[in-house]
């Protein structure tokens, strides 16, 4: 039931332009429930950052200037985010920076099978809707006034809210001594919605008796004779 909420930063909005990834914000959830531990990185794009993704994420050229490069961070991403499933947000924007500078770093691309698109989600839960992460953080009531600027990190734990919501919510009495287990949801041609469903393990209580006793059969008759002609002893 681990999964990996993920969020990236970039040079610009175009990987095909060369835009590269410049941070990487990542949190371990556990059925549902973030287990404290995160990956946050700063990655050196070798490239400019274009003025206009500054204004967004206030990034600058100099603050990334000695950080290292991804091919040096790969393994430490990989091995957070091991196999299992990233849930991300307009997934395609993420996926399609992270495959790009996996394959020239020398590994392998992550298969879309093992993402969820929580912009999906929302679309298909709330059509017609605005589905950007500040819009589901007003819909659900999520703190976001913190968020001046996008980060990874931040918007990786703010993710790691909405996409609890978008599956239902936790009830805080599921949040102690609970077993979970997981189903998935085929939707929007074959984007995974997982859904965790969590439960608390209660003791057995032992059986109660509920044999009837001859003085109750005893006062149910009575209690019929008080009854003015009884549905069941009409013959038509």
């Amino acid at each position: 039931m681990r999964k990996i909420v993920l969020d990236t930063e970039t040079t610009g909005l175009d990987v095909s332009q060369g835009h590269k990834i410049i941070e990487i914000g990542a949190l371990e959830i556990i059925n549902l429930v973030p287990s404290g531990k995160t990956l946050h990185l700063y990655i050196n794009p070798e490239r400019d950052i274009d003025p206009d993704a500054i204004k967004i994420h206030g990034i600058t050229d100099k603050f990334v200037s000695d950080k290292p490069l991804f091919e040096h961070v790969a393994q430490e991403f990989l091995d957070f985010i091991k196999d299992d499933k990233l849930v991300i947000h307009n997934a395609s924007f993420d996926l399609g920076f992270l495959n790009v500078e996996l394959n020239q770093a020398g590994f392998p691309s992550i298969s879309n099978d093992n993402v969820i698109d929580t912009l999906k989600i929302a679309r298909q839960k709330f059509p017609g809707a605005q589905a950007s992460l500040d819009a589901l953080c007003r819909r659900f009531q999520i703190d976001n006034t913190h968020r001046d600027l996008h980060g990874a990190l931040i918007d990786a734990d703010l993710l790691a809210s909405v996409y609890v919501e978008l599956m239902g919510g936790l009830q805080p009495t599921l949040l102690s001594d609970i077993a979970a287990t997981k189903s998935e949801n085929i939707i929007n041609n074959n984007s995974n919605i997982d859904s965790d469903v969590s439960f608390v393990s209660k003791k057995q209580r032992p059986t109660r008796p509920h044999h009837v006793t001859q003085d109750e059969l005893d006062k149910h008759a009575e209690f019929l004779k008080l009854i003015t002609d009884p549905i069941w002893l009409q013959t038509d």
